[in-house]
């Protein structure tokens, strides 16, 4: 599949997966989810969320998990933070442009390219807090975030990538 094709897959479903509102609640609410797809499946994943300032409001660690888990995690968190995208949308960019992370002037011991991180925007608003996950192959975790988010929001047109589908 042709990168304009995967990059217009991850900005539609930045567009349909954004939140009414998000509170502490609602991010209790939304973890739980993510951890019921992580136990049901038997996913070794980390999930976490955190609201911009860095305070983590849900925070999960699945059997097989390590504190590795949590250090890429947190990489996840600087580069949606900064980026206002998602790391696997930051990644086709990444590909297309034959750019790298150190091009654009990120430490890759701060930032990541992959999938795991995705932005919680509020409609008509701005970004308000960062999902994660860590575990899987890439678009594996980009996958559980947004069947997650889809799940929660109740949004059933949000495309998905294509099984088989490398970077």
């Amino acid at each position: 599949m042709k990168i304009d094709k995967l990059i217009a897959i991850a900005e539609k479903q930045e567009e349909l997966l954004r939140f009414p509102r998000f509170s502490r609640e609602d991010a209790w609410k939304l973890g739980n989810g993510a951890a019921g797809i992580i136990l049901k499946n038997g996913y070794p994943l980390s999930v976490s969320i955190r609201l911009i300032s860095g305070l983590v409001v849900f925070q999960y660690m699945a059997e097989g998990t390590t504190a590795d888990n949590e250090g890429w995690m947190t990489k996840k968190f600087n580069t949606v933070r900064d980026l206002e995208e998602s790391t696997l949308l930051c990644t086709l960019r990444l590909v297309k442009r034959k750019e790298t992370l150190e091009s654009r002037g990120l430490d890759p011991r701060s930032y990541v390219w992959g999938g795991g991180g995705f932005p919680i925007r509020i409609k008509d608003s701005g970004l308000i807090a960062v999902f994660t996950v860590s575990g899987l192959p890439h678009l594996e975790d980009h996958a559980v975030l947004v069947d997650a988010c889809a799940a929660f929001l109740g949004e059933t047109n949000a495309p998905r990538f294509p099984s088989g589908v490398k970077l």
